[in-house]
């Protein structure tokens, strides 16, 4: 069995790519803050099933809106990860329900828990490899 492969890493792996697809949801949230009737979006937490099982993959795809000819319409994210349906805090009068302060403390508390996934994930292979005998 690989190192990757075990199941305490491969959570660890799921949770980083987690952070990863999230921080891409809340870029386009903020990118969409002046878009008309745009609503923010978030992905839920992946269940990792006590033993370090993943998430049954949900795909979703969130576009960017367009609301004019002239508009570009961008790349689609696409992630496994489920989509939370949020209660806008606010809505202008335009329809948009992006809050851009509630988007900035989401995206700092994605990037603290990317860091100590990653802190996690790189302690976790040093322990292992000194398990095994190998220096870290």
């Amino acid at each position: 069995m690989a190192i990757g492969n075990l199941p305490l890493v491969d959570a660890l792996k799921t949770k980083m790519r987690w952070n990863q697809a999230r921080q891409s949801v809340l870029s386009a949230n903020v990118a969409n803050a002046d878009t008309p009737r745009y609503r923010a979006v978030d992905l839920k937490q992946p269940s990792l099933g006590g033993a370090g099982g993943t998430l049954a993959p949900a795909p979703v795809a969130i576009r960017v809106a367009t609301t004019e000819a002239g508009h570009i319409q961008g790349r689609t994210i696409g992630s496994s990860f489920r989509t939370d349906g949020q209660k806008p805090f606010e809505t202008t009068p335009n329809g948009n329900a992006v809050n851009l302060e509630e988007e900035m403390l989401k995206a700092a508390d994605n990037q603290i828990d990317f860091q100590m996934v990653t802190s996690l994930y790189q302690r976790s292979i040093g322990i292992i490899k000194t398990a095994i005998g190998k220096k870290a």
